[in-house]
């Protein structure tokens, strides 16, 4: 987890400091992205209402913001057969959620405390 200490660097937890480059400490983006073929997609499991409680989630928590944590919206991220998933910047990791809890799990521990969430990664070797 870092610490801001000026808009330009950030405090590690290691005690180090290091240039920031991101307008957000940390962006998770929901793919919505629904197939009209009936190929699997996130929009199938309800993706819409997962990114919705996240968002109230991150603002209920005061870590909505520049400098804090973006929700966002995102087209197909080619993980459907993970699905339904979202994806943590800048640390690139990968979620498949299944309900609220895992929303609220994956708020507390990630985006509040920098902490993954191991029980719901995405398997590396699933994509579309």
């Amino acid at each position: 987890m870092t610490h801001s200490t000026s808009p330009n660097f950030a405090v590690q937890s290691d005690g180090t400091s290091a240039p920031t480059t991101s307008y957000y400490q940390r962006h998770i983006f929901f793919c919505l992205n629904e197939r009209s073929n009936g190929e699997a997609c996130c929009a199938q499991y309800d993706a819409t209402a997962a990114f919705e409680r996240c968002k109230l989630q991150v603002k209920a928590a005061g870590l909505a913001g520049p400098g804090q944590v973006r929700v966002n919206k995102a087209g197909c991220l080619d993980r459907c057969a993970a699905g339904p998933v979202a994806v943590v910047y800048p640390e690139a990791v990968w979620y498949s959620y299944v309900d609220a809890s895992d929303i609220d799990e994956i708020v507390e521990s990630h985006l509040k405390n920098g902490q993954v969430v191991q029980r719901l990664l995405t398997p590396v070797n699933l994509g579309r």
